[in-house]
């Protein structure tokens, strides 16, 4: 049985920071003028990956290092220096001194999320025909892109370029299989998934409008879930809103919650 300790904080919180650095290395690859960049401070991966991105943040804070003013001064310059807001996503078992730090230094709760795991188990043989999930190639990361985008910006068209920009990146990391379902092959949704030290991070999925409900996130899944254990990883993870469909669905297969994380931000003014 899996406890959900700090020893799982740790590789939980280790797997996500180092994918959230890999976005990092493949913009600085594709986008050389971007100026993302990433560091380690405390324990802490710090990562910066353009003002306002989702990624520009930090993972771990005082998961294997003690929190001091030192170190918070140090990432704080970080983010500064290139003209963001500084972020921190912070697992509750960094402790209550940790979240009294940021207080005092005028840090705000702004985002909470559930951070979900399950053991890593090779699924059964699937039966379906129609249905068929593969990963893509380098040369289908035009394509890829297309399908996450129509799948994420159905109803929010105005984030279509930010989204493909983002798909790009996906399938330039290193170690992150990009995974694409069709249906009759037609196809239909994309997936990532991200590998660090036995950790399977299930990222961001998307299905196109038309062909939702028809068993392609569910593919999607299995296949990597299927692709992890082949790996040689023991622990999958995903993180969901709260209280969530993504939640729910999590749970269905199988996920259960380690924590809630909580995102703190010091904005510029501070």
């Amino acid at each position: 049985m899996i406890f959900a300790d700090l020893g799982l904080a740790r590789r939980l919180e280790a797997a996500e920071g180092r994918a959230c650095a890999q976005f990092a290395e493949a913009r600085k690859r594709l986008f050389p003028g971007s100026g993302s960049a990433w560091m380690r401070c405390a324990g802490t991966t710090v990562v910066f990956d353009g003002v306002d991105a989702p990624t520009t943040q930090t993972f771990g804070l005082g998961l294997f290092e003690e929190v001091t003013d030192a170190a918070l001064d140090e990432m704080e310059a970080f983010f500064k220096s290139r003209e963001t807001a500084v972020t921190h996503e912070v697992c509750p078992l960094a402790g209550v001194e940790a979240l009294g730090l940021l207080c005092k230094r005028g840090y705000r709760p702004m985002e909470v999320s559930n951070v979900m795991y399950r053991t890593v188990e090779r699924p059964a043989p699937e039966t379906s025909g129609n249905v068929h999930v593969r990963v893509i190639g380098a040369d289908e990361a035009e394509m890829w892109s297309g399908v996450s985008a129509r799948g994420w910006t159905h109803e929010h068209p105005e984030l279509e370029g930010f989204v493909r920009e983002m798909g790009a990146l996906c399938v330039a990391r290193e170690g992150s299989p990009c995974f694409l379902a069709e249906l009759d092959g037609q196809e239909g949704a994309a997936g990532v998934l991200s590998l660090h030290e036995g950790v399977a991070l299930f990222g961001g999925s998307s299905t196109v409008p038309k062909l939702r409900r028809r068993g392609l996130q569910g593919a999607l899944l299995v296949e990597r879930m299927r692709y992890a254990a082949d790996a040689g990883c023991d622990l999958a993870m995903m993180v969901a809103e709260v209280g969530s469909g993504s939640q729910k669905n999590a749970e269905r297969k199988g996920f259960r919650v380690g924590y809630t994380r909580t995102k703190w931000r010091l904005a510029l003014a501070c």
